[in-house]
């Protein structure tokens, strides 16, 4: 039995089916924990994005509210004094709703600029492309013409034709 590079481990090509899977196993799963820890630190980022801008939108609706009250209520009185008590009313209600439309679009725009993890979305695309290339070649044996998986009196291993 050759061995590579004199550690004692069979070579790639005389080691077993259940090793080869077994590897492979295991560096999947690396490489899928790895694949998540990259998720996590992005992740924690955009969400950081995310709250900083709810936050915002809290401020936002909390002042507007009370300024909606407090103001709408005054200005409505005093406008009351020169002009219909009814139309004063309705201007003031206007030009608060334009406020708070300005100060809405200002919170969206911040939320629009909150982006999905990219670099780790495009990672893990790739190694499932990777991982099901790779189970196509196991189906089919290792990539190479002439290869098929042959069978000894102490198991199966990937081998070549001999042609």
């Amino acid at each position: 039995m050759a061995t590579r590079q004199g550690r004692g481990q069979p070579a790639a090509e005389e080691r077993s089916l259940s090793e080869l899977l077994s590897e492979m196993s295991t560096e999947l799963s690396t490489l899928f924990r790895k694949e998540v820890e990259l998720v996590k630190a992005e992740t924690k980022d955009t969400v950081s994005q995310a709250a900083k801008a709810g936050a915002l939108l809290g401020a936002v609706a909390v002042g507007g509210l009370f300024a909606l009250l407090l103001l709408a209520m005054a200005a409505a009185f005093g406008l009351a004094e020169v002009m219909a008590t009814g139309l004063a009313f309705l201007l003031v209600g206007i030009v608060f709703l334009v406020v708070a439309g300005v100060a809405f679009a200002m919170a969206r725009k911040k939320l629009a600029e909150v982006k999905p993890p990219e670099q780790a979305i495009a990672t893990i695309k790739a190694d499932v492309e990777v991982a099901k290339s790779s189970i196509q070649r196991g189906a089919s044996g290792p990539p190479g013409a002439g290869s098929s998986v042959t069978s000894t009196g102490s198991g199966s291993y990937w081998g070549s034709d001999k042609s």
